[in-house]
C-alpha cells in the first residue's frame, strides 16, 4: 500500500460524546433483535479475547503465511461466534437488560435465554 494514501488531506470530525447518543434506535428495536445485539456484541468481546489466548498457544505446526493467518482469523470468530450465541460468559443478558432499559431481574424468574 502506497503511505502517501494514509496522509490525512481533510479535518478529522472530533468524536461524538455518549451523552449525545440517541437512544430512540434501542428503544425501537424488537427484543429479538435486541438480544441479537447483545450476543454479536459478546462475540466480538470473545473474539478478541480468544485471539490474544491464541498468540500464547505457541507453534501448532501451521505456516505463518497470509493466507493461513486469515483462514484462522476465520476460525477464531466463527468459535467465538458460535459460543456467544450459546450462552457465552452471559454478558450478553446484561447488556440486553442495559439496551431494554431494565435494571431490574426478570420477574418470572426465568433467566433470558430460557435456560434455568
Amino acid at each position: 500500500m502506497d503511505s502517501a494514501k494514509l496522509i490525512l488531506t481533510e479535518p478529522v470530525s472530533p468524536p461524538a460524546q455518549l451523552a449525545h447518543i440517541d437512544k430512540t434506535n434501542a428503544a425501537s428495536a424488537s427484543e429479538e433483535k435486541k438480544k441479537q445485539i447483545s450476543k454479536d456484541f459478546e462475540s466480538v468481546l470473545l473474539n478478541k479475547l480468544l485471539d490474544e489466548m491464541s498468540k500464547s498457544i505457541g507453534n501448532w505446526g501451521f505456516e505463518k503465511d497470509g493466507a493461513s493467518k486469515q483462514v484462522q482469523g476465520i476460525f477464531w470468530l466463527y468459535l467465538a461466534r458460535d459460543i456467544a450465541n450459546n450462552g457465552g460468559m452471559g454478558l450478553w443478558k446484561d447488556i440486553y437488560k442495559s439496551l431494554s432499559g431494565s435494571d431490574q431481574t426478570n420477574a418470572a424468574g426465568k433467566s433470558l435465554d430460557g435456560n434455568v
